[in-house]
């Protein structure tokens, strides 16, 4: 009698009567090996560039896809494909190549997996697909994530309720859509994110890249986009859009470095504006806040009002009045306001 096979881990199946003296040697193929790939099996596979590598279930014996886990290695990036036979079977693939690699049954659409990626998938008899509802959504109460990749990334009934130190702390989120209250993240890539707060309080983003962003407030290191709508815009110093204040100079005070883009609240003393401190492009508000004139000690190189021609050691800041430095350089600067 000819010999058939299951369905799936193609194991041959002895028929009653059938291989009388010889059964044991299919039964321990079956058993010793077969069945242990497909349970436990481990197996290296070498993926190349832009090529289509195929592995197969055969009957009766040992093959690649028959093994539970694949670790693929070489080279992945696009194109690159994994080919499995339809047998409906679960895979835990872990991608050590240096791309990804879509995962899939021939002529079909498949899983694609980055680089470094560890994921369990499942040939559904027709295709791969993932095995763990398919990654595109994820709903929790908390979580730890270091690498996300997705379409939609939900949490409680569509939005992230918070991602948060003691919640969620992602490494690496890319999606399409990400929508979420508050968030620790140190990478975030995506087409387009609505988020309500991205605040020290609520969610520190170190590098952002992505084509628009619609938030209330952000702390944000570096920025690549397109456009970028945000209600409240804070920089090292606060509010970008306010000139914070210094601390008030009740005695004779010499501006620093760190007064750039700053006014200074000055109720009697002296204000010297000292030579080669600032860099070209700082600025300096100054207020006099009394009712007497205060003195401006001009020690920079070259120091012209603004509209003159002549350099000037020395000014008076009205009562009330309010002058800006602007240093050209290093070494000389323009005061524009109420000075004579």
């Amino acid at each position: 009698m000819a010999s058939t096979y299951s369905t799936n881990l193609a194991i041959e199946l002895i028929g009653t009567g059938d291989q009388a003296g010889s059964w044991g040697n299919t039964t321990n193929t079956n058993l010793g090996t077969l069945i242990e790939q497909a349970i436990s099996g481990y197996v290296t596979q070498a993926m190349t560039t832009g090529n289509t590598t195929t592995i197969t279930i055969p009957n009766g014996a040992t093959g690649v896809a028959r093994n539970m886990y694949i670790e693929l290695t070489g080279t992945g990036g696009t194109n690159t494909v994994l080919a499995v036979p339809a047998n409906k079977k679960l895979y835990f693939i872990y991608n050590n190549t240096t791309g990804a690699v879509t995962v899939k049954v021939s002529g079909q659409t498949g899983v694609s997996v980055a680089a470094g990626e560890k994921t369990i998938l499942v040939s559904n008899g027709t295709d791969i697909v993932s095995a763990t509802s398919y990654l595109t959504s994820a709903s929790g109460a908390s979580a730890n994530i270091t690498t996300l990749s997705g379409t939609t990334l939900t949490y409680t009934s569509g939005t992230i309720s918070t991602l948060t130190s003691t919640s969620a702390n992602i490494t690496t989120l890319s999606n399409t859509t990400f929508s979420s209250s508050s968030a620790n993240i140190t990478t975030l890539n995506t087409t387009s994110g609505t988020v309500t707060t991205l605040g020290s309080t609520s969610a520190n983003i170190t590098t952002l890249s992505n084509t628009s962003l619609s938030s209330g407030s952000a702390n944000i290191t570096t920025m690549t986009g397109t456009s970028l709508t945000v209600t409240t815009m804070l920089d090292g110093l606060g509010l970008v859009r306010n000139i914070p204040a210094s601390s008030t100079k009740t005695t004779a005070y010499t501006l620093q470095a760190s007064d750039n883009g700053t006014f200074i609240n000055t109720t009697s003393g002296t204000i010297t504006v000292p030579n080669n401190t600032f860099a070209a492009g700082n600025v300096v508000s100054l207020y006099n806040n009394s009712g007497t004139a205060i003195s401006l000690t001009l020690s920079t190189t070259t120091a012209y009002v603004s509209g003159t021609d002549t350099n000037r050691t020395g000014l008076a800041l009205a009562v009330r009045g309010v002058a800006t430095v602007l240093f050209v350089n290093p070494s000389a600067c323009v005061i524009t306001g109420s000075v004579t």
